[in-house]
C-alpha cells in the first residue's frame, strides 16, 4: 500500500450511499487531488469487519466505522459495531458521524465546506436534497414515493434492478460528474427503470396474499418466496392506517428482515427500529432497520418476534 495508489470509496449501495460516494470522490479530486475509485459495500461485508480493507486505502461513507478508513462519514445511530469501535471514534478533519442527518451526503458537504475550503456545486446540493428524501422517506404522498417521475426517483426505482454488481459503481462514478438529469436519461438506466416499474406494479398486485396480520395498528407479512416481488412502500399503500410494517424478503445471499414505521402514519410512540436490528445482527435508523439472520426459519422468527415487540409497544401508547 502506497500514498499514491487510488483510495477506495467504498459507499452503501443505495441511492444515499451511492450520491455520498458521488460527492466524496469528487471533493477528494478537488480539494486534496486524489485519485478514487468507487466500490460498494453492503452488510454481507461486516462478516470478519477487522479485517475489511487489509492492505488497501480506503474511505467509507453512509456505512459502519471503520478505524482504518482515511475518510469516514455516516449518518446511522447504528455504525459502531462494537463499544470497542466506538472508543476509538473522535470527530476530526477526515472523520463525521452525525445521526441527525437524514442522509449522508449533507453531512459530507457540510464538512468540507467547514474543514476543505470547498464549496458545494449546484448538482450536489441537488443530490443531497433527494438524498434526504429517498433515505428518510420524506415524500410527500406513497403515490410519489412509488410513481414519481423526478430523476432522483428514477434513479432510485431503476436501482432495483441492477443488471450486474457493477453498476452502480459506475453509476456513482457517472454521478460524480454529471447531474441528476443526465443520469437519469442514460439508456441503461432508462432501460431498468421500465423493468422496476413493472416490477413495482406486480408487486402491489402480488402483495395482499403475502400478509400474515395486522393487529394494534403493525402488519406482519412474508415475502420471502422468489416468486414475490418486494415493493418497500407496499404494505403503506395497500394498509394506509397501519403504523408499523415487518416482513420477510429473499436476497441474493439468502433471507432479509425489514421493519419500517409508515411515513404517512407515524406511530403515537416511536421505537427505535435500528436498535432492535442490532439484536438479531442487523441495523439502522428510528424508523428504519433490517437484518439478514442465517435461515429462513430465523428470518421467520426474528419478525414475528419484532412484530410482537412492536404491538406491544403500540397497545401500551392507546
Amino acid at each position: 500500500m502506497s500514498a499514491s495508489d487510488p483510495i477506495s470509496i467504498r459507499y452503501h449501495r443505495d441511492f444515499d450511499g451511492m450520491v455520498a460516494g458521488a460527492v466524496l470522490k469528487r471533493i477528494l479530486e478537488v480539494t486534496r487531488g486524489e485519485a478514487s475509485i468507487l466500490e460498494s459495500v453492503n452488510y454481507d461485508e461486516r462478516e470478519g469487519w477487522e479485517h475489511f480493507g487489509r492492505g488497501r486505502r480506503f474511505a467509507v461513507v453512509d456505512f459502519h466505522f471503520h478505524p482504518r478508513a482515511e475518510y469516514w462519514f455516516d449518518h446511522h445511530p447504528t455504525t459502531f459495531l462494537t463499544p470497542g469501535l466506538r472508543a476509538q471514534y473522535a470527530p476530526s478533519e477526515r472523520w463525521r458521524w452525525d445521526e441527525t442527518s437524514p442522509s449522508c451526503p449533507p453531512l459530507i458537504l457540510r464538512h468540507a465546506a467547514e474543514h476543505f475550503d470547498y464549496e458545494p456545486e449546484p448538482r450536489f446540493v441537488e443530490m443531497a436534497h433527494w438524498s434526504d428524501i429517498v433515505d428518510a422517506a420524506l415524500f410527500d404522498s406513497v403515490d410519489q414515493a412509488l410513481f414519481g417521475e423526478e430523476p432522483a426517483l428514477r434513479i432510485t426505482r431503476a436501482l432495483t434492478v441492477p443488471p450486474d454488481h457493477a453498476w452502480t459503481d459506475e453509476l456513482a462514478e457517472a454521478l460524480s460528474h454529471e447531474d441528476l438529469a443526465t443520469v437519469a436519461t442514460r439508456p441503461d438506466v432508462e432501460k431498468a427503470f421500465e423493468r422496476a416499474a413493472r416490477n413495482r406494479d406486480k408487486a402491489l398486485r402480488q402483495f395482499p396474499p403475502t400478509v400474515e396480520s395486522v393487529e394494534d395498528h403493525v402488519l406482519l407479512f412474508d415475502a420471502s418466496s422468489n416468486q414475490v416481488r418486494r415493493e418497500r412502500f407496499a404494505p403503506f399503500y395497500h394498509y394506509p392506517k397501519v403504523h408499523y410494517s415487518v416482513g420477510v424478503i429473499p436476497t441474493r445471499a439468502g433471507f432479509h428482515v425489514t421493519a419500517g414505521e409508515n411515513p404517512w402514519n407515524k406511530p403515537p410512540r416511536q421505537v427505535h427500529v435500528g436498535e432492535i436490528m442490532e439484536e438479531y445482527g442487523g441495523g439502522g435508523h428510528r424508523a428504519v432497520g433490517g437484518a439478514n439472520p442465517p435461515s429462513l426459519a430465523d428470518a421467520r422468527r426474528a419478525a414475528r418476534e419484532i412484530a410482537r415487540r412492536l404491538r406491544r409497544a403500540m397497545a401500551e401508547s392507546v
